[in-house]
């Protein structure tokens, strides 16, 4: 999987990154003076290990929100307190979340290819939200409990059969992956032939690494490949989310649209899942008492220790940019119209006014003074909220129960943190059972 996500990668860092020197070019830019992430812009993205770096911290409490240089002639700030990051979130009079004004026409990504409830605003985003809110209810989640069960226990298995001997095991590849992704597939309704191709679309539209320009290109080849699969359901629709969309919408639903709910799905479900079970699983296995509790405590006990890890990893690490709709005040800084605002949700979710104290530490017994913001907040929460929960709650204890001697293959040190990413994660998990 790693080789054709690089290849993917490589591919789309090409043709995008043309479009972008032309279009820049045009401007008039010095390209050899031009970086497309600035050092202190990259800092939001990275960790030191599982923490946010110091440098998030500081900010947060000497100015929760400051500006960041960014090319392209953007003024953006980044904000990183709870409180504020609370309210931009929530505030969808005063921000938009449309990019479709970046896109310029005439180029290979074009303002007609962005759709779903992300990037667009009221009313657009209300249409939307109505028509797919009613999959994520609990009530309809739960028909997906059995045949996530279904898919825990099969994968287990994989995972056993590989380590047979002795030898350590990829959990990544045999289980934090596999789980989501089978998931978000079957709640789709993708044909079986499409998801090899799926799967090699995910990180890369997350992982800044080779550039702005890679990671946007990553997020159109997925979109066209969504794009196909909507064409086909269209003509024969399926048994899954997007099928039963185009039987109760028909055609008052663009493929443009469709395709970037299904997006939105994906997004939500899938790299985001896999890197909570991944990650989550190493911060349970620093201490046996963490392990103990998910392996033989309650319900209630998984809940809260499922919270507990959703707050500390804060895996997607940055929320949609918002764009200041008019001038104003924000926390005493004059704000411009067409301004982007970046809210840090791995910083706010380490605000001690929000987590109580000790915010920097894992604590499973912690009793939170305000929510997380792991899912986000306002009318662009992450609609798929419930369902990792459903994901996490039900691999954790079953891991940990089926292979009660767990343990990393390699010291926590060690293991291969995504550097730049907007979804943080790591890229394999070796583990002995």
């Amino acid at each position: 999987m790693s080789q054709v996500r690089a290849r993917l990668s490589s591919l789309v860092s090409g043709w995008i990154s043309e479009f972008v020197v032309r279009r820049i070019r045009k401007k008039g830019i010095d390209l050899s003076r031009l970086s497309f992430i600035p050092a202190e812009t990259k800092i939001p993205l990275q960790r030191v290990g599982m923490d946010p770096l110091p440098q998030m911290q500081q900010w947060r409490e000497q100015q929760p929100m400051r500006r960041l240089d960014l090319p392209f002639d953007f003024t953006a700030y980044l904000v990183t307190g709870h409180e504020q990051t609370r309210a931009v979130l929530t505030d969808a009079q005063h921000y938009s979340t449309d990019i479709r004004h970046l896109f310029l026409g005439d180029g290979p990504a074009t303002s007609d290819d962005i759709g779903g409830l992300g990037f667009t605003d009221p009313p657009v985003h209300t249409r939307l939200r109505k028509i797919i809110t009613p999959e994520f209810t609990m009530r309809r989640l739960a028909r997906l409990g059995p045949a996530i069960e279904t898919t825990v226990d099969r994968q287990l298995d994989v995972l056993g059969a590989a380590a047979a001997g002795g030898v350590p095991v990829d959990l990544a590849e045999h289980l934090a992956f596999p789980v989501p992704f089978q998931t978000i597939c079957d709640l789709l309704g993708l044909d079986y032939e499409d998801r090899a191709t799926f799967a090699g679309l995910g990180s890369a539209r997350f992982d800044a690494t080779n550039g702005a320009a890679a990671a946007f290109g990553a997020v159109s080849a997925q979109r066209e490949f969504l794009f196909d699969a909507v064409a086909r359901q269209r003509v024969e629709p399926g048994p899954g989310l997007i099928g039963q969309i185009i039987r109760s919408e028909g055609d008052a639903i663009t493929d443009v649209d469709l395709a970037g709910l299904a997006d939105g799905v994906f997004t939500g479900g899938y790299e985001t899942t896999a890197g909570m079970i991944a990650l989550g699983t190493i911060v349970l296995l620093r201490d046996p008492a963490y392990a103990a509790l998910v392996r033989e405590g309650t319900p209630e006990d998984v809940d809260r220790v499922v919270e507990e890890l959703l707050r500390y990893l804060a895996v997607v690490q940055v929320a949609f940019p918002r764009f200041a709709r008019r001038d104003m005040e924000l926390f005493g800084t004059r704000v411009k119209a067409g301004d982007v605002i970046l809210a840090s949700l791995s910083a706010a979710n380490r605000d001690p006014a929000a987590a109580g104290g000790r915010p920097e530490e894992f604590d499973p017994l912690r009793v939170p003074t305000s929510g997380h913001l792991a899912f986000g907040h306002g009318i662009h929460r992450c609609i798929g909220a419930e369902l990792a929960r459903m994901e996490l709650r039900e691999v954790l204890p079953q891991l940990l129960r089926r292979f009660p001697d767990l343990a990393l293959a390699k010291p926590e040190s060690e293991l291969s943190f995504r550097q730049l990413s907007f979804v943080f994660g790591v890229d394999e998990l070796p583990v002995t059972l």
